[in-house]
């Protein structure tokens, strides 16, 4: 790592606190008996940083996001924002599903403007046609969510969150479904966006290349009941492209995370430069 890199590290790491996590644990009740989903969970969301929540599917990621987002209730620890418990909706905080979740019968314009209209606010079209150019949806206001593409709903998805101008966005594993070019399409948007704007971005993963070529640092969790098993920082320079993720040194962060993950080890690691 150079000195320039070491200096970004750093001041990665003084950044201040957006979210804290705390002793976050989750049960609940289904047809066939109880799921312990989070067990004592406890992470930083540092200030303008992209951090990438990694796990195996059943781990709780998800029920970790919902419950940052004041969708799920704890059954003990707290969740805050700044030094506000979250417990329900915020306004300052925006969340990207799986799926577009698009109206089919409001257009592209009216999906966007949607969360306005619960706020009761009027949308700010200005705002809302610069990030619509940006994205590539300009001139598809009109159209319906059964003419776009997975890839443009999702698109769609990204302006209706940014618009409202939260200060943490989630991302609960928003390109899965994507193909595989498509994928690193949105990868890329995001991370523009993401330089672009100083966004704080927690994002949802089970792909081990998706977190390292997003993330400034990526949180491991165990397998259910859902554990803080390791955070890695990444060292990469900013931006990166699509490319680095077929070069050894990439290849080699990903068995190293890999490798962590099936020898359950616990703490904290650096995916360090070769």
């Amino acid at each position: 790592m150079d000195a320039a890199e070491k200096s970004r590290t750093g001041q990665a790491q003084s950044r201040p606190v957006k979210m804290t996590i705390d002793r976050a644990s989750k049960s609940y009740q289904t047809k066939t008996g109880s799921v312990h989903a989070l067990d004592n969970v406890s992470l930083d969301v540092r200030d303008g940083e992209f951090l990438c929540i990694l796990g195996p599917s059943g781990c709780g990621k998800t029920t970790l996001l919902w419950s940052m987002a004041g969708l799920h209730t704890l059954s003990s620890g707290q969740i805050r924002l700044g030094n506000e418990p979250i417990t329900k909706p915020h306004p300052q905080i925006a969340m990207i599903f799986q799926d577009a979740n698009l109206l089919p019968w409001r257009n592209l314009e009216k999906n966007i403007e949607l969360p306005f209209e619960i706020k009761r606010q009027q949308p700010d079209k200005a705002k809302i046609g610069r990030l619509l150019e940006r994205v590539g949806l300009a001139g598809f206001e009109s159209k319906y969510p059964r003419e776009l593409s997975g890839g443009m709903q999702q698109r769609a998805s990204i302006v209706r969150s940014l618009a409202v101008e939260p200060s943490l966005l989630l991302m609960d594993e928003p390109f899965g479904a994507l193909d595989a070019f498509t994928r690193d399409e949105m990868n890329l948007l995001i991370q523009e966006i993401w330089m672009e704007t100083g966004k704080t971005i927690a994002f949802v993963t089970h792909s081990i290349a998706e977190a390292i070529f997003l993330a400034d640092r990526v949180a491991v969790m165990s397998a259910r009941p859902g554990r803080i098993a390791e955070i890695f920082d990444v060292d990469i320079p900013r931006p990166r492209s699509v490319d680095i993720q077929t070069q050894p040194e990439f290849i080699a962060r990903v068995l190293q995370v890999k490798a962590h993950i099936e020898h359950g080890r616990a703490g904290s690691a650096k995916l360090e430069i070769t």
